[in-house]
């Protein structure tokens, strides 16, 4: 793992500079390592050859729920940015299909409206339980303060639907109050024209959840090397 003021990169363990690999973009970075055990995890998988060997960026937010909730700096930042500077850096697949973004809770709706407002540039979206809280009706959600840029963000695009990425993996468990915004995005994300692959698992709105369902999404965003070719 190397580490920088803002990320840390996860790099596999027969990583070589003669090879062009996939990128991870993980919101809530520490997070996932420290409570999703999320580099075990990927060793693992990359080791059963059941995920490709990938360049992991774990990123870290300064005010989460600012930047998570639909921000234009938030977006910015990692198109502008850090991308930019982890390809200048690593021998990375520089185009949609070698990119994904990723995130659990608000780390959903921040890798959704970063590939919104940048719809071109990353291939695959790996969201965990977002907080796609949205209103049908008037303008109550029950989320406090908080959850308004996010509410009026998704009511957006559930109005006008677009296409921000090829493939789109969600997740969500059925014990928890997210699961039928997310139910509900499902048929919404498809008619906009990208493949989703929807999970749903006897769990909560927890890190054990989003850690069991590590090897569910990052199998079929990135699967092992004799199934898929970043072409």
């Amino acid at each position: 793992m190397r580490r920088n003021s803002e990320c840390r990169v996860y790099l596999p363990a027969r990583f070589r500079t003669t090879h062009s690999y996939p990128l991870l973009i993980v919101h809530d970075g520490d997070d996932y390592l420290h409570y999703a055990a999320m580099k075990t995890v990927l060793d693992n998988l990359i080791h059963r050859l059941d995920v490709a060997e990938t360049v992991v960026v774990f990123s870290n937010p300064g005010d989460r729920n600012k930047e998570y909730a639909n921000s234009v700096q938030h977006a910015r930042f990692i198109a502008k940015e850090l991308l930019p500077a982890l390809e200048d850096e690593f021998p990375l697949v520089a185009k949609p299909s070698g990119r994904c973004l990723m995130g659990a809770s608000f780390g959903g709706v921040a890798s959704l409206s970063t590939a919104y407002r940048y719809p071109d540039l990353f291939g695959s979206l790996l969201v965990q339980s977002g907080s796609f809280v949205f209103t049908d009706i008037g303008d109550a959600h029950d989320g406090g303060e908080v959850f308004d840029p996010v509410v009026r963000f998704m009511n957006r695009y559930r109005a006008k639907p677009r296409k921000v990425a090829d493939r789109m993996f969600v997740s969500c468990g059925t014990y928890e109050p997210l699961i039928v915004p997310n139910r509900s995005m499902v048929p919404v994300f498809e008619r906009a024209g990208m493949r989703v692959r929807y999970v749903e698992a006897r769990d909560g709105h927890s890190w054990e959840d989003w850690r069991d369902r590590l090897r569910d999404g990052l199998s079929w965003i990135y699967p092992g090397p004799q199934k898929y070719v970043y072409e």
